[in-house]
C-alpha cells in the first residue's frame, strides 16, 4: 500500500506509517511550496491542479482564492470561507477587501464540493456573478471559478460561464 510507503515522524523521533490525511497534508504543503509567491498561473492545468491538491480531501465546503498580479502570479492563496457539508456562506464585502489588501488585478475562485459532483449550482453562478461586479468596480478581474470534486474539477471559464 502507498501510504506504508510515507512514514512521519513522532514528538518522540520514532517514524510510523502515515494516516491518509497525513499524507493529503504532505502533499497540500508541497504544492504550496512549489507555487510560492510570484508563481505564474497561466496554464488552466496548473491552476486546477493546484487547486485539486488544496480542496479535494476535504470533507467540509470551502471556499478560496488565488489572487494575482497583472501577470498573473500568485500574490496569495487565501481560504476565504469555511463551511459545513454542503454549503459556505460568502461575503463579496469581504472578498473585495482581500483583494485589496493583496493589491491583486485579478483572482481565480474556487470552492470544492465535498458530495463528489463538480457541476455548478444556479447558486454557484448567481455568487460568481455578484463577486465579478463587485470586483469590476475595483478594477479586479475575475478569470476563473473552479469547482474540485472528488477527482474532478470544473472550470466556470472554460464552460461560457464567466
Amino acid at each position: 500500500m502507498l501510504l506504508n510507503q510515507l512514514h512521519v515522524k513522532s514528538p518522540q523521533g520514532h517514524y510510523f506509517p502515515a494516516s491518509l490525511d497525513q499524507a493529503l497534508q504532505v502533499v497540500r504543503d508541497g504544492m504550496r511550496q512549489k507555487y510560492q509567491g510570484g508563481t505564474e498561473f497561466t496554464s488552466p492545468m496548473l491552476v486546477k491542479e493546484y487547486l485539486w491538491s488544496q480542496l479535494a480531501s476535504l470533507e467540509h465546503e470551502v471556499f478560496s482564492a488565488i489572487f494575482l498580479d497583472n501577470q498573473h502570479r500568485l500574490l496569495e492563496y487565501v481560504v476565504l470561507f469555511r463551511g459545513t457539508l454542503d454549503q459556505a456562506s460568502v461575503y463579496p464585502r469581504e472578498v473585495v477587501k482581500e483583494a485589496l489588501r493583496l493589491n491583486a488585478a485579478a483572482v481565480i475562485f474556487s470552492h470544492n464540493h465535498p458530495s463528489g459532483s463538480p457541476d455548478p449550482s444556479e447558486a454557484d453562478k448567481l455568487l460568481t456573478k455578484h463577486l465579478k461586479e463587485a470586483l469590476k468596480l475595483m478594477e479586479v478581474r475575475v478569470l476563473d471559478h473552479i469547482i474540485v470534486a472528488g477527482s474532478g474539477t470544473t472550470s466556470f471559464a472554460e464552460r461560457g460561464l464567466l
